[in-house]
């Protein structure tokens, strides 16, 4: 089966997920943690990716970034990982695939998803139950955007300087609605965009083919 090309247009931020292989762990540590983190700034600032918001989990990764060309995520991701996998083979006298073959992506209206999908990230350990507090989780930019720690990997996007850390801390005093979370999970997932109806129909006439998200199932008869 052919490979779903991806989209970029500028100005419009992705949201990524790169998982482990068969969802396996990979991350150990914080010297593995440290490493992906240092490649991934490495990896931002020689192609032109502006990352701002990222969480390590276990057996994932999440990122919400700004390309700033075509080429610029993937050449920024192939860095990352296949150094990370190097040294992860390495350390734990392991062959194979780390990764799960490509990661996942979906290009966003930022206007109405680009902090909600922000908090997403930043509520993960939250919502597996690593930490009661989002602060409490050390691999994530929650503790970068939220309460102003240095954080040199991070680029604020200009909607995040709007409300700064003080509004931005604000948002997590109300949970993501459900109908949200499920918009967020269904569309980096399956690759759509994430936007209004009318944001969903432009990208799609810029991929040249459907960007909503797909129902699943047999169509209904009638």
């Amino acid at each position: 089966m052919p490979r779903i090309p991806r989209i970029f247009l500028p100005g419009h931020p992705l949201h990524v997920i790169q998982r482990g292989h068969n969802r396996g762990q990979v991350f150990f540590g914080q010297d593995d943690a440290k490493s992906y983190l240092g490649w991934l700034a490495e990896g931002a600032a020689r192609y032109g990716v502006a990352v701002h918001a990222y969480v390590l989990m276990s057996n994932h990764v999440h990122l919400l970034v700004s390309p700033d060309t075509a080429q610029s995520l993937p050449m920024c991701m192939r860095h990352v990982n296949w150094r990370f996998s190097i040294r992860s083979n390495d350390m734990r006298e392991r062959t194979g695939a780390l990764w799960e073959g490509r990661y996942k992506a979906c290009v966003i209206d930022a206007d109405d998803y680009f902090l909600a999908c922000s908090r997403y990230i930043e509520l993960n350990p939250v919502r597996a139950g690593l930490a009661q507090d989002p602060a409490a989780y050390r691999w994530s930019s929650y503790r970068a955007n939220a309460e102003g720690k240095a954080d040199p990997l991070l680029t604020p996007h200009p909607l995040y300087e709007a409300v700064g850390a003080e509004g931005y801390r604000a948002l997590f005093a109300e949970a993501l609605g459900a109908d949200t979370l499920k918009s967020i999970r269904d569309s980096v997932n399956g690759g759509a965009a994430l936007g209004s109806p009318g944001f969903v129909a432009r990208m799609s006439r810029h991929a040249g083919r459907p960007m909503a998200v797909r129902r699943r199932g047999r169509p209904k008869a009638g």
